[in-house]
C-alpha cells in the first residue's frame, strides 16, 4: 500500500462508530469529510472545510511514540504502518472478494485520474482528449477517457515505456516528448487542438501546454500538484475563444459511491488496475522503492504487510 493509498481490514472501532464493524474490508481515502459543512451539504465532500475531521498538517493527535511524544499523521492516514487510527469518514467499505492490492490503487491515483475526466471535466462520448504525464494518475486519466467514450486519446510522456502502457490503458495516439513542440504535435494530430486536456505532472510548463493545446471552446484540467506559490502564464486572447482552465481535487470524487463503482468496472474488465502495479515491496525495502520512484520508471509500488 502506498503512503497515502491504503486498503486493509478493520480490527476495532470506537463506541460512536456506526458505519464500520471489525472485519470490514476498506479503502482509506484522503477525502475525509464531516458531512455537515457547507461544502459537504452542497454535495462537494472532497472539498470539506471542517478541520476537526480533515486535519491540517501537524494537527493530528491520534498517535504517539512510546515516550508520549506526538506522532504526526501524514494526510490523516499514514499508511506506512501495519496499523492505523483514522476517522470513519476516511474509509469506504468494499466487497471482501476484492483483492486489497487492487483496491488500494483506487484510494488516490485511480480515483484522481478517472474522476478528473468523468466528474470534473465531464468528458462526453466522442470527444478528443490529451493527457500530459503517464504516471499512475495520468494513466488513470487515459483509462477514464476510454471509459467516457472519447474518440481520440493522446498520451504524452518523456518515457517510451510509459507510452506503451498508455496504449494498454486506452490511448489511441502517443507523443514522445523530446526536442519537438508537444503542443504542435497534438494540434497536428487533431487538426487544431483537443477539446479536453489533462495535466498530471504538476509543472508550470506542462500546465501552460495543457491550455495551449486546446481548440476553441476546449477545457484544460490541472490534476497535478503545482508547487505552492508557483504561477502559470496564459495568453489572455485565448480566453476570448472560450477556452477554459480548471483544477481538480481527488477527481471531484464522492468516494463512498465512486470507489465501489470503479471496482465493479475492474471486475468487468473495463477499468485497468493490474497494469499499474510495478512491484510489491516489504517495508524494509521502502528506501529502494523511493529511489526507483524518483527515476520515473515505475507506476505504483505496493508495500504488503
Amino acid at each position: 500500500m502506498p503512503g497515502h493509498e491504503v486498503a486493509g481490514v478493520v480490527e476495532a472501532v470506537g463506541s460512536d462508530v456506526t458505519y464500520l464493524q471489525p472485519g470490514d474490508h476498506v479503502i482509506g481515502c484522503l477525502s475525509v469529510f464531516c458531512g455537515a459543512c457547507q461544502q459537504c451539504t452542497g454535495g462537494r465532500t472532497v472539498l470539506c472545510e471542517n478541520t476537526e475531521v480533515k486535519m491540517v498538517p501537524g494537527q493530528s493527535r491520534r498517535l504517539s511514540w512510546k515516550g508520549g511524544e506526538v506522532m504526526h499523521q501524514f494526510l490523516n492516514l499514514s499508511a506506512f504502518a501495519e496499523q492505523m487510527v483514522v476517522h470513519e469518514n476516511a474509509l469506504v467499505k468494499i466487497d471482501r472478494d476484492i483483492p486489497l492490492d487492487r483496491a488500494t490503487l483506487v484510494g488516490c491515483g485511480v480515483i484522481t485520474g478517472v474522476g478528473a475526466v468523468i466528474n470534473t471535466a465531464r468528458v462526453p462520448a466522442g470527444s478528443t482528449v490529451a493527457v500530459i504525464g503517464c504516471g499512475g494518475v495520468g494513466l488513470s486519466a487515459v483509462n477514464g477517457a476510454a471509459l467516457a467514450g472519447a474518440s481520440r486519446i493522446i498520451a504524452l510522456d518523456t518515457l517510451p515505456e510509459k507510452l506503451e502502457l498508455a496504449k494498454v490503458m486506452g490511448a489511441t495516439d502517443t507523443v514522445l516528448v523530446g526536442n519537438d513542440d508537444p503542443v504542435q504535435a497534438v494540434k497536428d494530430l487533431t487538426n487544431g487542438g483537443v477539446e479536453y486536456s489533462f495535466e498530471a505532472l504538476g509543472l508550470k510548463k506542462t500546465a501552460e501546454q495543457a491550455f495551449a493545446m486546446l481548440r476553441p471552446g476546449g477545457t484544460a484540467t490541472i490534476v497535478g500538484m503545482v508547487p505552492f506559490g508557483q504561477k502559470i502564464e496564459l495568453h489572455g486572447f485565448d480566453f476570448l475563444r472560450e477556452r477554459k482552465i480548471q483544477g481538480s481535487s481527488m477527481g471531484s470524487n464522492h468516494f463512498r459511491t465512486d470507489m465501489p463503482r470503479l471496482l465493479t468496472m475492474w471486475q468487468q474488465g473495463r477499468l485497468k488496475l493490474d497494469h499499474l502495479i510495478s512491484s510489491t515491496l516489504k517495508l524494509q525495502e521502502i528506501n529502494d522503492g523511493f529511489t526507483r520512484l524518483k527515476g520515473g520508471h515505475v507506476v505504483r509500488q505496493l508495500i504488503a504487510f
